[in-house]
This record gives structure tokens, C-alpha cells and sequence, in this order.
């Protein structure tokens, strides 16, 4: 069973690998180690722009996810119910996934790179092929959004750096970091201040 040491040694191992070969096809990989809510790391090319990258990484068989963070679920009693994809943290998010290869196995690194949303996408299929399986109710803890992702779900990602490069977006620091849930309020404070203006 994994320890709360050997979960964080993965985490780590995990965004040292992704930055490392971020560094090795010409980005600037700056790491976060956690600090930064919803992104480990921002890679920045040769012209400045930069992409948000969040990396998921696992020493096992397959990634244990809270699907609560992908999908708008509702309860009606124990039964779950999926009403809606949410949207990403943070625009354009990049998600890596890291199956590490054991130490002096002879084996490598996977990754698969996609788009946060496609993620969100193939987390929500698999919850609710799961809940189908059992009424809509999870069974001994009806409460739990756990679920798992497993490799061949994220067969058609692997090695797909290019989602990468297409995501890069040459845009101010202060607008690109921006969580989505701010950038509502600001938009809503912009508009409130309009409407005070022509009063």
C-alpha cells in the first residue's frame, strides 16, 4: 500500500520528468511543486508564450481521481447524478499523465497529453458507466466521487506532445494565470462599473 512519503516521491518524480522533457523539446519548464492550485508547471517557448500544465502521475496501474472535480454531480438521496462537465481551473490547461517506470526495470516513462477538458471527458464516461453498473448509487460509501483512469483509456494521448504546442498562448501573465472564477467576478465588475457610469 502506497505511504503518504512514497505518494509524494511520485508527485515529485512526476513533474521533474514532465519538466525535463518539456526542457528537452525547447521550453523553459518553470515547477511549482504544489504551491499553485490546479497547474504544477508553466512552459514557456522561444517567442514567450507559455502553456499551464498540470501533471498526474502514478507508480501504479492506474490514476485515482475525484471525478467532483470534472463533473457538476448532484444527489438525489444516495443516487448520483451527473448534470455537466465543469469548466477547466484555468484556460487552455494542459493535463500530463505520468505512468513512472519502476526503477532499473529496463522500462520508460509513459505520457499522455491532453487537453484538461478531453480528461474531464473520459472521467465523466467512466463514473457513469460505473454508477450504471449500480443504479446510480455507489456502493459502501454512496457519497464517494472517487473513480480511477486507467492507461488504454488514454491510449489515443500517448506521446501526444503537439496538444502542447497548440495550447501555448502568447498572453500576459497576469490574464493567462487567471482561475476562471476570477476572471468571471472581474468581467462582473467591469460591467457593474459600466452600468454605475451610464447612470
Amino acid at each position: 500500500m502506497a505511504t503518504g512519503r512514497s505518494n509524494y516521491l511520485t508527485k515529485q518524480t512526476g513533474e521533474y520528468v514532465v519538466a525535463a522533457e518539456l526542457s528537452r523539446r525547447g521550453f523553459i519548464a518553470t515547477t511549482f511543486t504544489g504551491n499553485v492550485p490546479s497547474y504544477d508547471i508553466v512552459a514557456i517557448d522561444g517567442r514567450g508564450g507559455h502553456a499551464l500544465v498540470q501533471v498526474k502521475a502514478i507508480a501504479a496501474a492506474s490514476w485515482q481521481l475525484d471525478a467532483g472535480k470534472f463533473a457538476d454531480v448532484a444527489f438525489e438521496g444516495p443516487k448520483q447524478i451527473i448534470q455537466g462537465q465543469l469548466d477547466d481551473p484555468y484556460p487552455d490547461l494542459v493535463c500530463v499523465m505520468v505512468q513512472i517506470a519502476p526503477p532499473d526495470s529496463g522500462r520508460t516513462d509513459r505520457f499522455f497529453v491532453l487537453p484538461w477538458r478531453e480528461l474531464g471527458k473520459i472521467v465523466i464516461a467512466g463514473h457513469s458507466r460505473f454508477l450504471a453498473k449500480h443504479g446510480g448509487v455507489r456502493p459502501r460509501n454512496p457519497a464517494s466521487l472517487h473513480t480511477a483512469v486507467y492507461p488504454e483509456e488514454l491510449a489515443q494521448w500517448e506521446g501526444r506532445w503537439q496538444v502542447l504546442t497548440k495550447y501555448v498562448r502568447p498572453k500576459p501573465a497576469n490574464t493567462a494565470l487567471q482561475p476562471r472564477t476570477r476572471a468571471r467576478k472581474a468581467r462582473g465588475k467591469s460591467r457593474d462599473g459600466a452600468r454605475a457610469g451610464r447612470g
